[in-house]
C-alpha cells in the first residue's frame, strides 16, 4: 500500500507538472503571437506548429494580418517606384509634435538638387535654405508660386512650387512639388514641333507622292520611240496634275511664310460695332447662300485700339469657320455677342454647328491642321497669332450642340 501511495503521488506530480507546462506553453504561445502582431513582426510561420489546430483562430488572425502587411508593403514599393520615376521634385513631410520629418523624397529631387535623402527638415534646410525659408514663411500652408533656386553652385533656376496639406488618421502630411519652368517650356516646345512636323510632312507627302509617281510614268513614256494619241493624253493629264500639285505646294509655303512674317499690328482707335458691321457685310452673300441666320447682339459703342485690317481678318476667319461647321446642320445660326469685364472686351462668336471632336481639341490652333478638304489650316492659327500680337487671347469652348470662340482684347 505504501508503494502504491508513492506511485500515485508520483504520477499525480508528473500529471500536474505536464498540465503546468502545457498551460505555460499555451500562454507563452499566445503572448508570442500577440507580441508579434503588436510589433508588426510577421516572420514566424505557425502553419506547421504541432498545436496549430488548438489556436486556429489566433493563427488565422496572425496570417491575415501578415498577408495584409505584405500587401501594404507591396503597394508602398509600387507607389515609391512610381514617384521615383516622375520627373518632378517631390517631398512629403510628416508632422511629429511641432517638427517635421521627411516621409519621402523622390530620386529626381535628390539628384536634381544634389541633396542626400535626409530624414529631418532642419537637415534639408541646411542644404536648400531658399526653398525651406519660403515654405516656413508661409507656415506650411498651401501655395502655388515660383521661386529661384541655385542648383549645384550653378546659376539660379526658376521653379514652380506647388504645395498641399492633408490629414489622415490624425497624422498631418505636407506635400511639395517642384517643376523646372525651363523643363516645362522645353517639353511644350518639343510637343509643338512634333505636332507641326507631323502636319507638314503629311501635307508634303500628299503632294510629292503623286508627283513622283507621275514623273516615273512620264519617264517611261518619253523613252518610247513612238507615242500614240492615248500616250499623249496621258502626258497632258500627268503634266496638269503635277502642275496643280506644285501650285498647292507653293500655296502651302506661302501660307507658312504668311504665318512666319506676320507684320506688327498698326493700332488705331476703332469702333467695335462698326468693325463687326463691316465684316458682316462682307460675309452676308455667303450667309444668304448657305441660309445661315446671324444675330448680332452687340448693341453698345466701345472703342478698341486695334489694327482694323488684321481684326477684320480674324472676325472673318471665325465666321467662315462657323459657316463650314454649319454645313450639314438643319438649324444654322450664328450669334455674336460682347461683354466688358475688368477693362477687357470679350467678343463671343457662337454657332450651332457640329462642334469640335475631343480628339482634335488640342490641335485646332496648330499650323496647317484642318479637317476640311479644301482648307489650308492656317485660319485659326493666324487669328490666334494676331490676337496675341494685340495683347489678348483667343479661346474656344465646346458645348452641347454649339461651339463658342472668344476673342479677348484690351480696351
Amino acid at each position: 500500500m505504501l508503494y502504491t501511495g508513492f506511485f500515485v503521488v508520483f504520477v499525480s506530480f508528473l500529471l500536474l507538472t505536464e498540465i503546468y507546462f502545457f498551460i505555460k506553453n499555451a500562454f507563452l504561445m499566445y503572448d508570442r503571437t500577440i507580441a508579434s502582431i503588436l510589433q508588426n513582426d510577421f516572420s514566424a510561420d505557425f502553419s506547421k506548429h504541432k498545436s496549430y489546430e488548438n489556436y486556429s483562430s489566433l493563427f488565422q488572425l496572425y496570417e491575415r494580418l501578415k498577408n495584409k502587411q505584405h500587401e501594404e508593403l507591396s503597394k508602398d514599393i509600387i507607389y515609391r517606384s512610381i514617384l521615383n520615376n516622375i520627373e518632378t521634385g517631390i517631398i512629403i513631410l510628416q508632422k511629429e509634435n511641432d517638427d517635421w520629418n521627411i516621409f519621402l523624397m523622390n530620386d529626381y529631387f535628390s539628384k536634381h538638387f544634389t541633396v542626400p535623402k535626409v530624414s529631418k527638415w532642419h537637415y534639408l534646410k541646411n542644404q536648400l535654405p531658399s526653398l525651406c525659408n519660403i515654405i516656413e514663411e508661409q507656415h506650411f500652408q498651401e501655395m502655388k508660386t515660383s521661386l529661384q533656386i541655385r542648383v549645384n553652385k550653378q546659376d539660379t533656376q526658376t521653379f514652380v512650387i506647388q504645395t498641399s496639406a492633408t490629414r489622415t488618421f490624425n497624422q498631418e502630411y505636407y506635400i511639395i512639388l517642384l517643376d523646372s519652368i525651363q523643363k516645362v517650356v522645353e517639353k511644350k516646345e518639343k510637343e509643338a514641333w512634333i505636332n507641326l512636323m507631323k502636319v507638314i510632312s503629311h501635307e508634303l507627302l500628299n503632294s510629292l507622292t503623286p508627283i513622283r509617281s507621275l514623273s516615273q510614268n512620264l519617264s517611261e513614256l518619253v523613252q518610247q520611240e513612238t507615242l500614240s494619241t492615248e500616250d499623249l493624253e496621258d502626258i497632258k493629264q500627268s503634266v496638269a496634275t503635277m502642275h496643280n500639285r506644285s501650285n498647292h505646294l507653293q500655296e502651302f509655303v506661302e501660307s507658312y511664310r504668311k504665318l512666319a512674317m506676320l507684320p506688327s499690328p498698326k493700332k488705331e482707335k476703332t469702333e467695335l460695332s462698326e468693325l463687326l458691321e463691316s465684316c458682316l457685310k462682307i460675309m452676308q452673300p455667303l450667309f444668304k447662300k448657305e441660309q445661315i441666320t446671324v444675330e448680332n447682339l452687340v448693341d453698345f459703342n466701345r472703342w478698341v485700339l486695334v489694327d482694323k485690317n488684321q481684326m477684320e481678318q480674324v472676325i472673318i476667319n471665325l465666321l467662315t469657320n462657323s459657316m463650314f461647321a454649319l454645313a450639314e446642320k438643319e438649324v444654322k445660326e450664328i450669334t455674336i455677342s460682347a461683354e466688358v469685364k475688368e477693362k477687357r472686351i470679350y467678343l463671343i462668336i457662337t454657332d450651332t454647328g457640329t462642334g469640335i471632336d475631343s480628339e482634335i481639341e488640342d490641335k485646332i490652333f496648330l499650323p496647317f491642321f484642318t479637317t476640311r478638304k479644301d482648307g489650308a489650316g492656317i485660319g485659326l492659327t493666324l487669328s490666334k497669332n494676331i490676337i496675341e500680337a494685340h495683347g489678348g487671347y483667343l479661346a474656344f469652348e465646346n458645348g452641347e450642340n454649339q461651339t463658342k470662340f472668344t476673342v479677348c482684347l484690351l480696351e
